[in-house]
């Protein structure tokens, strides 16, 4: 299993990756606001179809001080940002799937749980990305986000966020020729 995420089609990618367990460990920094704001971002997610999907990123705090200055792209952006969605799957521990609107889109992020031994494999897709400039951004984002998840769930200090974000995304504009 390769750690970067593939482009499916023009507006889909998907990751894969392999994850201390258990699944239901894994889960819960899914789920749950106070664990998700670790690696990824606060907010609620209700475990019910049709329930809400919260996000409040807030990425300057998800890492040490010693990370570098946000890109040029990102530096006009909010140091936090909220986005709203709805529960359109859940199958705890297992599946949940919801959309994610900000602005004019209204993507849908899906995460898929499985156990794999004493690991857990996540397959994450995101789908209905308007524009490759969206797919790139997401690309690094992701795959940023997963290994600080990966950090949190293995007990290490976290990566640095900008750092990580900066050289995925240029690495994503090489890999999927964007």
């Amino acid at each position: 299993m390769n750690d970067y995420g593939e482009r499916l089609d023009e507006a889909s990618v998907r990751f894969e990756r392999l994850l201390p367990g258990p699944v239901e460990r894994v889960w819960r920094y899914l789920t749950e606001s106070d664990k998700r704001a670790r690696w990824l971002c606060g907010g609620d997610v209700e475990n019910t179809v049709g329930g809400h999907a919260d996000m409040h990123f807030q990425n300057v705090s998800l890492s040490s001080d010693d990370d570098i200055p946000r890109p040029e792209k990102y530096r006009d952006m909010p140091e936090k940002l909220s986005f709203t969605g709805e529960v359109t799957r859940c199958e705890p521990p297992r599946l949940l799937e919801h959309t994610w609107e900000f602005e004019d889109e209204n993507s849908l992020v899906r995460y898929e749980l499985s156990e794999q031994g004493d690991k857990v494999k996540l397959v994450l897709t995101h789908r209905r990305l308007g524009t490759a400039d969206i797919v790139l951004s997401v690309s690094g984002g992701w795959h940023t986000h997963l290994n600080l998840l990966a950090d949190v769930l293995e007990g290490s200090p976290p990566r640095p966020f900008y750092k990580m974000q900066a050289q995925f995304e240029a690495e994503y504009r090489d890999r999927l020729g964007l």
